[in-house]
């Protein structure tokens, strides 16, 4: 289907955790065991949230102090991998959004830190992979969010516009990266990290839920 019809947007990128899937709780409770005797038992949620975006192993650097963190990690990804399943779900109207997006033509990237085993694992389980043209894992890059060539390498993989590109995310790198690469950058309100750090890092729209990326994408008005 052709895109032109919709305006500026035909290509919008999405990260992954806390932005179309649910697993902070996930993320949390995987560092709180792998993190346990190594940090003080002071440690808690209120530490990691404001990290989460970041990749694992330095969020593992910046928590423990130390400079090896390989075991750090293990024990995180063993953790997270045994409660994945159980603990994951799409936040409220991405399964219907998403599907509305493809279906009308636009094309759909996945931006995320991640490793790509556990990103497909996610996106294939819930059922959204499908409408994924593309995705860009920490395996493919060399810097990560916030450094632009995430976002710039899905855009490329797409063949789209950065201009009439959107990033969508919920932490600052997403927002970063997105400016960086010339694309326009889209918080999400149900954040952990708070609307207001969005709009502070340069989010030129915050989305109070998701059906609003229709109204951004010229699909419906408001």
């Amino acid at each position: 289907m052709n895109t032109e019809r919709h305006g500026e947007i035909t290509t919008i990128l999405f990260d992954l955790d806390g932005t179309i899937i649910d697993t902070n709780e996930l993320i949390i409770q995987s560092f709180l065991h792998a993190l346990r005797g190594v940090v003080p038992e002071s440690f808690g949620r209120e530490h990691i949230i404001p990290s989460m975006g970041l990749p694992l192993a330095l969020q593992m650097q910046q928590f423990s102090g130390r400079e090896l963190v390989d075991d750090l990690v293990l024990a995180y990804r063993e953790y997270n991998l045994l409660k994945h399943d159980e603990m994951v779900s799409l936040f409220p109207g991405v399964a219907e959004v998403v599907k509305r997006l493809h279906e009308e033509g636009f094309r759909l990237g996945i931006v995320t830190t991640k490793m790509r085993p556990t990103t497909e694992r996610a996106l294939k389980l819930l059922g959204i992979y499908e409408y994924m043209g593309v995705i860009v894992t920490l395996d493919d890059v060399e810097h990560a969010k916030p450094h632009p060539e995430p976002v710039r390498k899905a855009i490329e993989a797409l063949g789209a516009e950065p201009a009439r590109t959107m990033m969508v995310g919920d932490s600052a790198v997403d927002i970063e990266s997105a400016l960086r690469a010339g694309a326009v950058p889209v918080g999400v309100a149900w954040s952990l990290k708070g609307e207001a750090l969005l709009k502070e890092a340069g989010a030129v729209h915050v989305i109070q839920e998701m059906r609003d990326l229709l109204t951004l994408s010229g699909l419906e008005t408001v």
